[in-house]
């Protein structure tokens, strides 16, 4: 763990509590698993969890794995830091969950 990976967790974390009402031990818990959520994503295809808006549950298998995933073009609009974008490799197209959402 690097200090700037920490500095990630408890920046998520407190976006938790701000925004989703959440307690500190339930921010840092779900921003620890969406952390290595990401870190494995970036080496393979993961099979995980959450919750939809509509509170569904998805069952999904994503990556983040550059050799992966299809070439992007940038929209040039800012990237929305409560949201988790991945490649949906059954689908075969981006999605996203909102980090908060997440059941792992």
């Amino acid at each position: 763990m690097t200090r700037e990976s920490l500095k990630q967790i408890m920046s998520l974390a407190w976006q938790f509590v701000r925004k989703n009402g959440y307690t500190m031990s339930e921010a840092l818990k779900c921003a620890w698993a969406n952390i290595r959520l990401k870190m494995k994503m970036q080496k393979g295809i993961i099979r995980f969890y959450y919750r939809k808006v509509s509170g569904e549950t998805r069952e999904a298998f994503g990556t983040l794995t550059e050799k992966l995933m299809p070439g992007t073009k940038g929209t040039g609009r800012k990237a929305n830091e409560t949201l988790q974008t991945y490649y949906d490799t059954e689908c075969e197209e981006y999605r996203s969950f909102k980090k908060a959402n997440l059941i792992y």
